[in-house]
């Protein structure tokens, strides 16, 4: 069995403590916390599953990684302290552990990181011998390798388009939405991740990954946005109400683009409730979906719907996202100590787990 911990138990964190456990060739020996009020609660009770698994939350990083855990699954937030999360990650990999986390950006496309924190990943892999993966919770999979393998179904290739379609009312981060994001704000309010190059920032190195295995140069990568107001009033059942006239709805498109034209497309529509910006993409039903469409010939259509705690699609792609990364621990564990990306790891089967425990 290969000893796992699982650090930061929000919202990745608590379904990757419910990934680990499920996981045959996992066996979950620690768990960190930031929150000193989740200290010594049992890991069980912080994933929710309606069972003690045996292990106490501990804000004490330093006992944890002195027990030398094969694997860690590093789920605290990146978002606003990125530096903070590389240092933690740098220490993990320093003591020997196989890393997977969606905290980093940068790395998605780590052959084209900043030269500043691709080498210190290499360097903390030399001294310790551990390793790096990376994968975001949109989910990376749907930028990546499932556009990647649907498009070996087809013959003429036009454009590989992967969209995230949500309403944010069922997301479970209420500051994110309404200030990174900006719903429920004045159309004059700049939201930080919508700002010029974030996007980029954020999903630019999928659109370079999938440009690199489809065998293709860019000329660049560009940015489109467009915001709607709400026409009502809206009042929402986990975040109360947002006005007319504040922002309702976000599209966003990150391009790959080739020979001057978008040929690799990751768009983000979300809204904050179904009535605005109605004839922008929608999910087919619920509250969200990732589809990925291959335009050309033949046309391809792909959609998927994932849901969690109690049918949340939101939660089921974050879910997706986390089995993408808990999957590729003991592939990890077998393979050299390195720097890795989503085109060297493989999208793995559910080995063990037919038939499994449900939380």
């Amino acid at each position: 069995m290969i000893s796992a911990i699982v650090w930061g138990t929000g919202n990745v964190g608590r379904l990757a403590l419910r990934a680990v456990d499920a996981h045959p060739a996992l066996t979950l020996t620690g768990v960190i916390v930031h929150d000193q009020g989740k200290a010594g609660r049992d890991a069980g009770d912080l994933a929710g599953l309606g069972r003690e698994l045996g292990v106490a939350a501990t804000t004490d990083i330093g006992a944890v990684l002195g027990a030398r855990p094969r694997a860690v699954v590093y789920a605290a937030s990146g978002d606003i302290r990125p530096d903070d999360a590389l240092a933690d990650i740098l220490r993990a990999i320093r003591a020997g552990a196989v890393v997977v986390t969606p905290a980093l950006y940068a790395l998605y496309d780590q052959r084209n990181a900043p030269p500043e924190m691709r080498e210190a990943v290499l360097d903390a892999i030399a001294e310790g011998g551990g390793s790096l993966f990376v994968s975001g919770v949109d989910p990376g999979w749907g930028n990546d390798v499932l556009p990647l393998m649907i498009s070996g179904l087809g013959g003429v290739i036009d454009v590989v388009r992967c969209q995230e379609i949500f309403d944010y009312s069922t997301y479970d981060q209420p500051d994110s939405v309404r200030y990174l994001v900006g719903m429920g704000q004045p159309m004059d309010y700049e939201p930080p991740m919508l700002a010029a190059t974030v996007p980029t920032m954020v999903w630019g190195g999928q659109v370079r990954m999938m440009a690199r295995a489809l065998g293709v140069e860019l000329d660049e990568v560009r940015e489109t946005l467009e915001r709607r107001p709400l026409d009502e009033t809206i009042t929402t059942a986990s975040m109360g109400d947002f006005e007319k006239g504040t922002q309702g709805a976000v599209r966003f498109e990150v391009q790959g683009i080739v020979e001057g034209e978008p040929r690799i497309v990751v768009e983000h529509v979300t809204r904050i409730h179904p009535s605005c910006a109605p004839d922008w993409p929608v999910p087919p039903d619920g509250d969200g979906a990732h589809r990925v469409i291959i335009e050309g010939v033949p046309r391809i259509e792909v959609t998927v719907e994932a849901t969690d705690e109690h049918g949340n699609r939101a939660a089921g792609g974050n879910a997706t996202a986390v089995g993408r990364l808990v999957s590729a621990i003991d592939w990890l564990v077998d393979a050299e100590p390195g720097l890795y990306d989503a085109l060297d790891v493989p999208l793995r089967p559910a080995v063990g787990r037919l038939g499994g425990t449900r939380p």
